[in-house]
């Protein structure tokens, strides 16, 4: 099938729930004009569609494949990606100074989800690269930055990020990877990192590492971890890819989904010629990474919003055109399309809601990014209270969208030529990569709720009382209300039993809010196709699916009592 950007949806979300108009007002935004917007969003769906999305299909069947001298990437990816480049589309949110164009964050983010509904695995590439492009511009030094930041900001290099080891997961405090200084200032860094995403290929000269690694002497845990860029091959005197940094590619990954995308196990130093730089202090790992950690959290949370999109767009050209069964009812007996099924049609509107949902909430959260760089204290809060959101309820979205696409087209869609298994696939890791849901949700019932004693979350929570109007959200809002006084008094076993529940509920009445907005924002006389999809996807979601998140209360606050009523050898009777 071929794949259409939803540039009609992405400019309403822009408009009415990012307000981009009004970033635009700031001298920072000034350039993003309505014009330039609609430029680059017009311009991206059909750089995705005409480059990107006629290699979905082979990244998956073909995939990427090791050799002695590093990964190789199915034919078409190397001249795709430099297109990529050439095009400029790396460049939309990275810094002015560095060569990029400096627009918002929110119509980056826009652009990047439409490279991702357009060729899911192949836009790991450039999601990873940003959250370097964050770490070095925040965290990095004046001569890194002029290194590294230009070839980062348009692609011409990508970037990666190396926590995990085979010994530590998500404890990131286990790592043993050991960095020695030497007589220069630099670092012999040695040691091995796994499922690390994009960590070799051939589609461009150079590949820039943020390794995570523990100096001489430091601490156990997290604070024994020190941040550096460790690049694939160093620089020589003018600036450019030199000598190879001892860095070998053991192997890549055989996974579920996302072939086109190498998750390399790495070794660094096998040879004791492994070099790397210092990122910020020695000892400031964990704050460095993070700072990369959560632009990927934000950007892992649109995977699911490109996977729902592509798979609701396949389901719905499927549905049109797939003919079984008379309507039921109907005084014909001829068969008819099955988009024509209530059955049918419920899983189609539903797959339109929630992706439409996942899209407000996580550009949402892009604007609030835009605004906390712009120095506004009260949305950087209400950032770090949303990215375990976007994050967690993004990618349960993108799979319960890719998992009813495969309904959809019945028995053909667990059959894998008609590529719905492939979403399915591809979706699955998305809650699992850059922190489990879980882990979300276990930092927002910890970290981000406890920070300031819930004033954000009920910031958040007056914001929402204030617009909501439908009577099922009014009350899934002060549902959330009495959960999280509760998340705030609960023990910890307690708080972190009902964490998930809690993580959904939260989302969906956020949602909610969007949706809401988004309704009242269409022309009631407007008779377009997108305004009716638009008015029945915000209605189906305020009576079918807000109701279905006042259920989890329960669970919310069913404590921790019943987790331990048992042994843990009791599971295996």
């Amino acid at each position: 099938m071929t794949f259409t950007a939803p540039v009609a949806d992405q400019r309403f979300v822009l408009d009415h729930i990012v307000n981009l108009n009004e970033l635009a007002k700031n001298d920072r935004f000034a350039a993003a004009s309505a014009d330039v917007v609609e430029a680059v969003l017009e311009g991206a769906g059909q750089f995705a569609a005409g480059e990107w999305a006629p290699l979905d299909r082979r990244g998956d069947t073909v995939g990427a494949r090791w050799s002695e001298d590093g990964v190789v990437m199915p034919e078409g990816y190397r001249e795709a990606y430099q297109a990529y480049v050439e095009g400029g589309w790396g460049t939309i949110g990275s810094p002015e100074a560095f060569g990029g164009q400096g627009l918002p964050y929110a119509l980056a983010t826009a652009v990047l989800e439409t490279l991702g509904g357009a060729n899911m695995s192949f836009a790991l590439a450039p999601t990873l690269t940003v959250g370097a492009i964050e770490a070095l511009t925040h965290h990095g030094t004046g001569e890194q930055q002029r290194l590294y930041l230009p070839h980062l900001a348009t692609g011409e290099w990508t970037g990666t990020m190396n926590l995990t080891e085979p010994q530590a997961g998500s404890d990131v405090g286990a790592l043993k990877t050991k960095a020695e200084p030497l007589d220069n200032g630099k670092w012999s860094i040695r040691g091995t990192k796994i499922f690390i995403s994009f960590g070799d290929h051939d589609m461009t000269n150079n590949i820039v590492h943020l390794v995570l690694a523990r100096t001489p002497g430091a601490p156990a845990g997290t604070k024994g971890l020190s941040l550096f860029l460790v690049p694939k091959y160093r620089l020589d005197a003018e600036g450019n890819p030199g000598t190879f940094n001892d860095i070998k590619v053991v192997s890549i990954e055989h996974k579920m989904g996302l072939h086109a995308s190498p998750t390399c196990v790495l070794s660094f130093g096998d040879n004791g010629d492994c070099i790397g730089e210092l990122i910020g202090a020695e000892g400031g790992g964990i704050t460095a990474m993070f700072t990369m950690m959560n632009n990927a959290r934000l950007n892992v949370g649109l995977e699911g919003v490109q996977v729902a999109e592509r798979a609701t767009q396949r389901a719905v050209a499927y549905a049109a055109e797939r003919v079984q069964s008379a309507r039921a009812g109907s005084a014909s007996r001829d068969p008819v399309r099955i988009i024509d099924h209530p059955d049918v049609r419920r899983m189609l509107l539903r797959m339109k809601a929630q992706t439409q949902a996942a899209r407000a909430l996580v550009y949402y959260a892009a604007g609030q990014v835009d605004r906390a760089n712009l120095g506004d204290a009260e949305a950087k809060k209400r950032l770090d209270l949303l990215t375990p959101l976007a994050k967690a309820h993004g990618t349960d979205l993108g799979n319960e969208v890719a998992s009813i696409g495969v309904q959809v087209h019945g028995g053909m869609g667990y059959v894998e030529e008609t590529g719905a298994a492939q979403h399915f696939r591809d979706a699955r890791i998305t809650p699992i990569y850059e922190g489990t849901n879980g882990i979300q949700a276990a930092d927002l019932v910890g970290r981000k709720l406890s920070m300031d004693n819930g004033t954000t979350l009920n910031a958040l929570i007056g914001d929402m009382r204030k617009d909501a109007q439908g009577e099922a959200l009014k009350d899934l809002i002060d549902a959330c209300n009495s959960v999280g006084e509760y998340m705030l008094s609960a023990g910890i076993d307690d708080r972190l039993a009902g964490s998930y529940p809690f993580l959904t509920m939260l989302s969906v009445a956020v949602c909610g809010w969007l949706m809401e907005r988004e309704h009242r924002a269409v022309d009631a006389a407007e008779m377009s196709d997108f305004a009716k999809m638009k008015r029945a996807s915000t209605r189906f979601y305020g009576d079918q699916i807000v109701p279905e998140a006042l259920g989890l209360k329960a669970a919310a606050v069913a404590g921790a009592e019943i987790l331990y009523a048992i042994d843990p050898e009791n599971f295996a009777a």
